[in-house]
């Protein structure tokens, strides 16, 4: 698990548009990584567009969005072109960086137990240091937090 005050761990994903994406790339500035179960379900759509309204307020407080799931990076773009997303979403098909963060969970829904995404946002600071982490989140009102705290650092 990643704690608070660790150093991130690094990545270069596929993200959408046919690019990548490196998390050592946006240093000095700060970035939020968030990783969330899957495209274009009712959560995670809420998600993306609540990080995606508020991306010029994290920009102005040098702050970058990364969204990361294990989806397609085509999947990727048909979920930015369909709600007009303004934020990176990166896709991690193996899980590496799922299982570096420590997302890549047993979860449990109808007495079934499965492994997936645990919903979860890291504040990552100019410095590559994991300032708030945030594990089990609840999708609505969720970007207003974490605009808070990177606007707080």
């Amino acid at each position: 698990m990643i704690a608070e005050g660790q150093t991130a761990p690094d990545f270069t994903l596929p993200r959408d548009g046919g690019l990548s994406v490196s998390l050592g790339s946006f240093q000095p500035n700060k970035v939020v990584v968030y990783f969330y179960p899957k495209d274009d379900t009712t959560g995670c759509t809420l998600e993306a567009q609540d990080f995606t309204a508020r991306a010029p307020a994290f920009a102005a407080v040098n702050t970058t969005v990364i969204g990361i799931s294990k989806d397609s990076v085509k999947s990727h773009d048909r979920f930015c072109k369909k709600y007009d997303l303004g934020i990176i979403l990166a896709s991690d098909e193996d899980g590496t960086t799922c299982e570096d963060y420590g997302v890549w969970v047993e979860k449990s829904m109808y007495g079934k137990t499965y492994m997936g995404i645990e919903r979860s946002t890291f504040l990552i600071d100019g410095e590559g240091k994991v300032a708030k982490v945030w594990r089990k989140v609840s999708a609505k009102g969720h970007a207003e937090e974490v605009l808070l705290a990177a606007q707080g650092l």
